[in-house]
């Protein structure tokens, strides 16, 4: 059985979804708002579809896609237009969306260098796709939830892995791939623990650039935080080192 697969019938994670409140996700849902008014709007991964609601509450012709069966009974029980899909080929035509995101999502996929090719597919020329995940190779932080992050040792080790993907960009990029990490299952259940993928702000945006996007921002901060201190986290490459990686790029005309 496949990684996502464990997702499919999980109710406690439906649960889990369904105990996080609208502002979890503002950001991101506020990010992949179309440029025009009523435009058609993916959400990767939904869950039991707040943010779709978000979108749609805005006025956007927003639906999701999800594993998850329980969760895509919750949001479709809520009225919301969310369907089940097997996690690797969505079942749009090619330009299909104005806009085009996953949140928390990345970190689970079993393939993620075909899954980002994949999102910009159904995104139309000019559109945007957002992606946001946990940095697990941040080197700078504290109160780290995975073991990926937590320790010098790991810091240390993750900063050396992020300048040594740096060089593989530019000298082999053919060669470049998300590491993997052993997932953590634990009872009662728990999110992030279990990811099996390595995402960083780096390698999202090199990915999302090879499929023929422009990137427009890398960000460490997936949440709204007082401007200041926004400006201030994401000012400068030190961004790649901390937190969370939101990154948001436009599919190339």
């Amino acid at each position: 059985m496949g990684h996502q697969e464990t997702y499919r019938h999980n109710a406690e994670y439906a649960a889990f979804l369904a105990g996080q409140d609208e502002g979890f996700f503002a950001k991101y849902a506020d990010t992949l708002r179309p440029d025009r008014p009523g435009g058609r709007v993916l959400d990767v991964g939904c869950g039991v579809g707040q943010v779709v609601r978000r979108l749609r509450e805005a006025g956007f012709d927003a639906l999701g896609v999800e594993v998850s069966e329980p969760s895509v009974e919750r949001a479709v029980a809520a009225g919301l237009p969310c369907r089940l899909y097997d996690g690797r080929q969505l079942p749009f035509p090619d330009a299909h969306f104005a806009a085009v995101g996953a949140f928390n999502v990345l970190e689970h996929v079993e393939e993620p260098e075909a899954f980002i090719p994949e999102m910009v597919r159904v995104t139309e020329p000019g559109g945007r796709v957002v992606i946001s995940s946990p940095n697990f190779l941040r080197a700078l932080g504290w109160r780290d939830y995975h073991r990926h992050m937590r320790g010098p040792a790991n810091k240390w080790r993750n900063f050396r892995r992020l300048l040594a993907k740096r060089r593989q960009m530019r000298r082999a990029p053919e060669t470049v791939r998300f590491d993997r990490m052993e997932p953590v299952f634990k009872e009662p259940f728990e999110p992030d623990d279990d990811a099996i993928i390595a995402t960083n702000g780096l390698e999202i945006a090199f990915f999302l650039e090879r499929a023929g996007c422009r990137v427009e921002r890398i960000e460490c901060t997936d949440r709204y935080v007082p401007r200041l201190i926004d400006r201030l986290l994401n000012l400068t490459p030190l961004r790649f080192l901390m937190f969370n990686a939101f990154v948001v790029a436009r599919k190339r005309s």
